[in-house]
This record gives C-alpha cells, sequence and structure tokens, in this order.
C-alpha cells in the first residue's frame, strides 16, 4: 500500500514537473515573439540620439510621443490607411462569401470529378506566389487593373487555401440540417446563407484573420502593380519610409510601423475565440 502511494506520488511529481517545463518553454517563447514588437514600440518613443547609445538602453530618456504625429505628418499616411483598410476590408468580405461558397459546393454537393477538381485545386497551393506573379500582372495589364484598387482587391477574391478551409469545416456539418431544410422548402441560397454560414462562424473568423494579415501586410504584389504615390499601401509606404524617401529617422520609422501592427493586433484579439475554435474544427473530416 505504501509503497502505491509513493509510485503515484512520484508520477504525480514528474507530471507536474513535465507540466510546469512545457509552461516555461511557452513562456521564453511568447517573450521571444514579443522581444521585436516591445523594441518597435520603445524605439518609436526615442530621440535618434538615443536609439544609437552605446550600451543600448530600452527605454528612453523621454518619452517623445510627438514621433507619432510626426510620422503621420511627414507623408500621407491618411491616404495610405485608407487605401490598405478598403483594399484589406474588400477582400476579406468577397474572399470569404466565395471560399464559403466554393468549400460549401466541394462539401456537400455531388458531382462529376468533384474529388479530382478539388485535388487539383489543392495541387495550386504548391506553387510559389512568385511563379504566378508575371501571368498575373500580365492578365491585370491586358484587362486595364494595374495601378488600381481593381489591381490590388480582384487576385486576393478567392483562394485554394481558404476554400480548403471552408470545406473541411462543412464536412463537419451534419446533412442532416440541409435536408430537413429542403423538406422544409427552403432555398439553396436561404440553406447557405442562414443555416450553413451562422454554424461555421468558427471557421469564417478564422479565414478572416488569415485572409486581413495577409492582405494587410501584403508588400510585394502591390510593389509590382502600383506605380502612383496615391494609390500606395501601408507597407510600401513604410518601404519608402524606410528608404529615407521621406525622412531618415529610426523613431519615426517605427512608429509608422506601428500603425501597421495595431490593427492586426486588434482584429486578433477581437477574434481570437473564434479564431482557435475555426483551427481546432477545420480537420475534424476531410
Amino acid at each position: 500500500m505504501v509503497d502505491a502511494q509513493k509510485t503515484s506520488s512520484k508520477r504525480f511529481t514528474i507530471r507536474l514537473l513535465f507540466r510546469v517545463a512545457i509552461v516555461i518553454v511557452v513562456l521564453i517563447g511568447a517573450f521571444t515573439m514579443l522581444v521585436p514588437f516591445l523594441w518597435m514600440i520603445l524605439t518609436s518613443l526615442k530621440t535618434d540620439q538615443n536609439v544609437f547609445t552605446i550600451p543600448v538602453t530600452w527605454l528612453p530618456e523621454e518619452f517623445q510621443w510627438g514621433n507619432y504625429l510626426k510620422a503621420w505628418e511627414i507623408a500621407d499616411f491618411s491616404r495610405y490607411i485608407f487605401n490598405s483598410l478598403f483594399v484589406t476590408t474588400i477582400i476579406m468580405i468577397f474572399s470569404l462569401l466565395f471560399n464559403s461558397m466554393a468549400g460549401y459546393a466541394f462539401a456537400k454537393y455531388r458531382f462529376r470529378a468533384r474529388e479530382p477538381l478539388f485535388l487539383l485545386l489543392l495541387s495550386t497551393m504548391m506553387i510559389p506566389g512568385q511563379v504566378t506573379m508575371i501571368p498575373v500582372y500580365l492578365i491585370l495589364e491586358q484587362l486595364g487593373f494595374l495601378d488600381s484598387y481593381f489591381g490590388l482587391i480582384v487576385p486576393g477574391l478567392a483562394t485554394a487555401f481558404g476554400i480548403f478551409i471552408m470545406r473541411q469545416f462543412m464536412l463537419s456539418i451534419p446533412d442532416d440540417f440541409i435536408d430537413a431544410a429542403r423538406i422544409d422548402g427552403a432555398s439553396e441560397a436561404r440553406i447557405f446563407f442562414q443555416i450553413i454560414l451562422p454554424i461555421s462562424k468558427p471557421a469564417i473568423s478564422a479565414l478572416g484573420i488569415f485572409t486581413f494579415v495577409g492582405a494587410w501586410n501584403d508588400f510585394l504584389f502591390p510593389l509590382l502593380v502600383i506605380s502612383s504615390d496615391s494609390m500606395k499601401t501601408l507597407p510600401l509606404a513604410i518601404a519608402s519610409l524606410a528608404a529615407g524617401q521621406y525622412v531618415q529617422s529610426w523613431p519615426l520609422l517605427m512608429a509608422a510601423a506601428t500603425f501597421i501592427t495595431l490593427p492586426v493586433i486588434i482584429v486578433f484579439f477581437i477574434g481570437q475565440r473564434y479564431f482557435i475554435e475555426g483551427i481546432a474544427m477545420t480537420g475534424i473530416k476531410g
């Protein structure tokens, strides 16, 4: 009896130590991820002289809150933020709609060559974006979409990854819901918008965050499509600022970089519960 208690106590201690070790590792990893963000915030509140002091000091001698106002005024950031918000919002809304429709079709409709078509769609995810960038550019040029909102928005309206996420989640929705709605006389559009989409809220939230972050931070494709200053998005404006086009100042550059980072953090914290649920549930069936 005593030996059994000792063994049980020993196992409990080992499990406790293992969990503590996991927590410590996770906290170290989280701190490592936060260091660049903290450095960006603190640098944005320094003077140019404080940035290059040796030894390096993390905290500024005096908080320069005016750096954010200066960063806003040295370039037309109101225009750049509007461009990023407009493009990102349109891409996110229509991407969620089109990806959900395609995912629903692949998950619940029976049609010829459904599986081969889905596998063909998935195979496009193995093609690097740099390979398709020039063909997409040539298509946009022929359509007259270069240096316009259409050029920034149209290529991101549907993605193979988005269709895959939505299809995997919708496979977990029981067919009985759809059959019951059809028996009651509901149209296919009503079934999709009033039954499928509300149930798919976790997957939609997860995909929405992915889409928002990808569109908001996209740099390479807008760099290829946009040529005028008035059509620049925030990443392009920050790159121009880093190249010294407006001013050569690390604090102002970090203040401008904060303009990009904060909306993404806000969006994630708003939808983090659905984001985690969506990631956990999109692999239930497949």
